[in-house]
């Protein structure tokens, strides 16, 4: 008797309403992706090498008028240094590199706030290494750097002004999203924002500053958008951007659930099914994203099964650096073997993509 062996699937594709009625009708093609989402979660995005590389050095690649379509990427903290290190070193060598530098960090218990600050300060320089151009001017990619700019006391470094800013933010954000703006401002920063505007209807929702960002700034916005509060430093005096204290861009928007105006596809590789709002929201079982923002968006996500396949039974976790904290040695192995797998996940992006299969894979939001 012949048996039909079917292939565990890697990876889990969600669509709003028109991205599936969009897809039902044309497939996904390159040239209908307009924007790219990146969220925060540290190590998790090195998770998504294999994605990202089939994603920006294969699948995007193919649309013919490319270079003619802009595509914004709306990214933070770690992924807003996944987009830099694509457009500073390319679709295959820029996920690569950063992974290599993000898994060969190590920590101490006895590091205080401005080690690792300092640490993270020397891997982004490494991670760049004399590329900031081409991340600020690239062809074709727009690069937007997500940041919060701390209102009050949460603009303090101090451990008591910042803890009690946390709890009260916490707090707050238990009662309403909106409580947020007691505490932080939104900050996108891009290229020449004042000719030229972002896919978005109105961010009002929270006060948003528009920051330019150039060769003289870049560094300085990339490590506030990585500046998680009481593990990093407050980035200051930001050339080009109102005075005050600069953080992790996913405290307020952690997964990024902006209202995206996309003309195209929004094209979502994410380590997740679900779209947290905020930092403070992930315990928060009720905070959902808002289904009006993501009407358009393709989620291209592990699925259940692939995780329960990496060493750990998910994705690398900024948790692991305590958890080997006395063996940075079997961190990195598993890490490293995590990012290897990763290349399933393109691999299977590509496949879809190739056999006409995406609808065959695809559920609605």
């Amino acid at each position: 008797m012949a048996y039909i062996h079917h292939k565990t699937p890697v990876l889990t594709i969600r669509a709003g309403t028109e991205a599936m009625a969009h897809i039902r009708q044309h497939g996904l093609q390159p040239q209908d992706i307009d924007i790219i989402p990146g969220a925060a979660g540290g190590p998790k995005g090195i998770g998504l090498c294999g994605l990202d590389q089939a994603i920006f050095a294969d699948f995007l690649l193919r649309a013919p008028t490319q270079a003619n379509s802009p595509l914004t990427c709306f990214g933070a903290s770690i992924g807003s240094w996944r987009f830099a290190a694509i457009a500073a070193h390319g679709g295959i060598e820029g996920p690569k590199r950063l992974a290599e530098l993000y898994t060969n960090m190590e920590f101490s218990k006895k590091d205080k706030v401005a080690d690792v600050t300092r640490r993270c300060h020397d891997m982004l320089q490494q991670l760049l290494d004399g590329k900031i151009e081409s991340l600020v001017n690239h062809p074709w990619m727009q690069l937007v750097i997500v940041v919060v700019k701390s209102r009050h006391i949460f603009a303090s470094d101090h451990v008591i002004p910042l803890g009690l800013a946390l709890a009260g933010v916490f707090g707050s954000n238990m009662l309403s999203r909106r409580a947020n703006r007691l505490f932080m401002q939104r900050g996108f920063a891009y290229s020449h924002p004042q000719h030229n505007p972002l896919p978005l209807h109105d961010t009002q929702e929270f006060f948003t500053h528009h920051l330019p960002l150039n060769t003289d700034n870049a560094m300085h916005l990339l490590m506030a958008s990585a500046a998680i509060p009481a593990v990093m430093s407050a980035v200051r005096d930001i050339p080009l951007a109102p005075s005050g204290s600069y953080r992790d861009g996913g405290l307020l928007d952690y997964h990024l659930d902006l209202p995206y105006n996309s003309k195209g596809l929004i094209l979502y590789p994410h380590f997740s099914d679900r779209i947290i709002p905020g930092w403070f929201d992930k315990s928060l079982r009720w905070r959902k994203a808002n289904a009006q923002n993501h009407r358009r968006t393709v989620l291209i996500s592990p699925s259940p099964e692939y995780l329960a396949s990496l060493p750990l039974g998910r994705l690398p976790d900024r948790s692991d650096f305590a958890r080997f904290v006395h063996n940075d040695s079997a961190r990195k192995k598993s890490w490293q073997q995590s990012i290897a797998e990763s290349q399933r996940l393109g691999d299977e992006f590509l496949e879809l993509i190739e056999k006409d299969q995406i609808n065959d894979n695809i559920v609605l939001f």
